[in-house]
């Protein structure tokens, strides 16, 4: 598939509506009924997701999304300044932020980041790294593709004398936040010199705006690595890269690993958030993420509170068949029940 613009975005949601026609759900609105918009903005990750549940809600619940996908700490700056009616994001916002924001943030699905390379004579699915290799790639100490350690991790695998491009997010990203702290997982020096964020200072490579941006890149550049969400990658058909998980087997990215993942999440019962880097599992894929929506704790007709309150039922209820079909993987019974307690109480 095409890069993601809103037109393109538009091909993503037709399973959506397909589906919910099939099984009778897809209700027209009634006589007079007009829909009302919402305006949301943040997480290129959650991007495809939530375009997916208006195109595929909106008839049924009269609630349509106007959505800015503008980075993850974009999207935490606008919903805090009250421009939009929801910010999204995939590094959550600390409490003490969310209680002076008067925010309130729940989770809404779970993910993959994968790794994407263009490494010419490699085919797709071919290439396997380690957590350390590639953290000492984005470090820049390995920056060749026949490093004797990425041919240690791939024998009988012909690697070209090719110039290793690194490529990370230019803008504040959550997906940065997430790979950055799988990074920091997994190799101490990285956690030392580099740390994890949704912005940090990279050691090495260039920087493009985006998940689109990442895949664009990637796939029109020789030689090139980046990391971006799965949807972005399996869509524009980009080379995935096998990766070692926390057990030391090699794991392909799918909606299996990543829902085998989901499965060992610890999750923090205040705030319910959770880390899925490098979690255990022979199955696991190691970088996965929760993607989180903030809004204001008190629903006014001016921040459209009910209505975001109903869009994001609507999703967590009714959209399941539409979050898989996008290889996104629905929260566990237990945390969508407590976040759809939390969106009746506030």
């Amino acid at each position: 598939m095409a890069h993601y613009t809103p037109v393109r975005v538009s091909r993503w949601v037709k399973a959506g509506f397909a589906v919910l026609l099939l099984c009778g759900s897809l209700a027209l609105p009634r006589a007079g009924q007009a829909e009302e918009e919402i305006t949301g903005a943040g997480s290129s990750f959650a991007a495809p997701l939530y375009q997916a549940w208006s195109a595929a809600a909106s008839s049924t619940i009269g609630v349509q999304v106007n959505y800015q996908t503008i980075g993850s700490g974009a999207g935490q700056n606008q919903i805090l300044a009250g421009t939009v009616d929801f910010g999204a994001s995939d590094a959550p916002m600390p409490h003490a932020k969310l209680e002076a924001g008067k925010l309130v943030q729940v989770p809404t699905a779970i993910g993959g980041i994968v790794v994407t390379a263009n490494v010419p004579g490699v085919a797709d699915g071919a290439l396997r790294l380690s957590g350390p290799v590639l953290a000492d790639i984005y470090a820049g100490s390995i920056t060749q593709w026949n490093d004797p350690r990425i041919a240690a991790l791939n024998p009988g695998l012909s690697l070209p004398d090719q110039a290793i491009a690194p490529l990370h997010r230019a803008d504040g990203s959550g997906t940065t936040y997430v790979f950055t702290d799988y990074l920091a997982h997994v190799s101490p020096e990285w956690k030392q010199n580099v740390g994890k964020g949704t912005s940090v200072a990279w050691p090495a490579g260039a920087g493009a705006r985006g998940n689109d941006g990442i895949a664009a890149y990637v796939q029109n550049t020789a030689g090139s690595i980046g990391y971006l969400e799965y949807a972005y990658a399996a869509r524009n058909h980009l080379a995935l890269v096998q990766m070692q998980n926390h057990d030391g087997a090699f794991v392909t990215a799918s909606a299996s690993s990543f829902a085998h993942a989901a499965e060992a999440a610890q999750w923090d019962d205040a705030d319910l958030t959770a880390s899925l880097s490098d979690v255990g599992g022979a199955e696991s894929w190691p970088i996965i993420t929760t993607t989180y929506v903030l809004f204001p704790a008190t629903a006014t007709p001016d921040n459209q509170g009910d209505q975001v309150r109903r869009f994001f039922r609507w999703g967590l209820v009714e959209g399941n068949v539409v979050t898989q079909q996008l290889d996104y993987v629905p929260l566990p019974d237990l945390i969508k029940a407590r976040v759809l307690k939390r969106f009746g109480a506030e």
